[in-house]
């Protein structure tokens, strides 16, 4: 088979998303071997055209790209008009694989899209305008369109049900797999801290964490680039904004860290919380779907509400003990190692291709 994959996102700096679109291209492209051949494409701004092939190194493609000044309304306006086909730019394909940010029309083969979550149906106040029409498009269009739709979590499938009225056997759970190690240096940050990742936005909810008296003598360090809406005051000496860092740095804060925080209103998956596990990181996250499941309800992490206090008395709680931040550890880490391995989910969507391409 031919596989078109679109790797759009990857022309921005990487987070949840970016680094489940490097992965599961990464994790395909070994499956596939030399029997299928992997085509990433994107219609790109010039930032894209650089950032994209250092995104993919050493993952052995050729990616197309094809430079477009304001890439994003070409991006829109080719997923709307439907032509013409992406056989026009990539030659013959057998699956098109298509991400957030566009649905490209094709003449032919398997049609399939990963859906993260569907927070721009379910609380539309949390996204951006732009976001709600770029992605409300896209869910529409992949709806009556695709042979196939992946989602990450068995919660996502069935907001994908639900909401899109997709037909639960069109449906596949292809859970993330995370590049974090629990082996390898350690940040020193001079003192011990809690660790956050998020793009700082009203959803995920660091507002209240920050109003969360922090335990004596820990500081917060907060990863993540600025998003939109009213952004939280970080000038404080107990808090050490980070911004956004690369996967190195990343993957030594989360090893450092006393514990992970994750305070998030809603999530359908939250990649941080495993790449947090992977690590061996305890973690404590907000008792919200996504979260609840992924943690398994308390086992592989400590789960708590959304507001200040509870936030404050679930932090407490854990580094008051350290059996439990040990266990928490623990077992998140082996979570991540039986469900998260990109070794698993490639083989698993080539398959389910196969199978619908005969």
């Amino acid at each position: 088979m031919r596989i078109a994959f679109d790797v759009s996102p990857l022309s921005h700096p990487r987070t949840g998303v970016g680094n489940y679109i490097r992965g599961s291209l990464a994790g395909l492209v070994e499956a596939a071997g030399t029997r299928h051949e992997v085509v990433p494409f994107a219609p790109t701004s010039p930032q894209g055209k650089r950032r994209i092939p250092e995104a993919l190194a050493g993952i052995p493609v050729e990616p197309r790209l094809r430079f477009l000044p304001f890439a994003h309304h070409w991006r829109q306006a080719w997923s709307r008009v439907g032509r013409p086909p992406v056989e026009r730019f990539l030659g013959p394909i057998d699956v098109l694989h298509f991400s957030d940010w566009m649905y490209p029309p094709q003449r032919g083969g398997i049609r399939s899209t990963m859906v993260h979550d569907l927070v721009p149906l379910r609380f539309p106040e949390w996204v951006q305008a732009r976001t709600k029409r770029m992605h409300g498009a896209k869910y529409r269009n992949a709806a009556h369109s695709c042979d196939v739709l992946f989602v990450n979590s068995v919660f996502t499938k069935g907001e994908v049900v639900e909401l899109l009225g997709v037909a639960p056997q069109k449906v596949v759970v292809a859970y993330p797999g995370v590049e974090i190690a629990a082996e390898g240096p350690r940040a020193d940050l001079g003192r011990p801290y809690l660790l956050t990742v998020a793009t700082l936005e009203p959803r995920k909810n660091l507002e209240t964490l920050l109003a969360a008296p922090l335990p004596e003598g820990h500081a917060l360090a907060v990863v993540g680039a600025g998003g939109w809406g009213p952004q939280p005051s970080l000038d404080r000496p107990d808090v050490i904004r980070l911004g956004y860092v690369e996967d190195d740095e990343l993957g030594r804060l989360y090893r450092g860290a006393a514990a992970f925080v994750y305070p998030s209103r809603f999530e359908g998956f939250g990649i941080p919380i495993v790449e947090a596990m992977a690590a061996g990181v305890p973690v404590v996250g907000t008792d919200v779907d996504g979260i609840r499941n992924l943690l398994r309800h308390g086992e592989n992490g400590y789960v708590c509400g959304t507001s200040a206090p509870e936030l404050h008395e679930a932090i407490r709680e854990l580094l008051d003990a350290p059996a439990l931040r040990q266990r928490l550890g623990q077992a998140g880490r082996q979570f991540v190692v039986d469900n998260y391995s990109l070794k698993r989910i490639a083989p698993l969507e080539l398959e389910v291709v196969r199978e619908l391409a005969g």
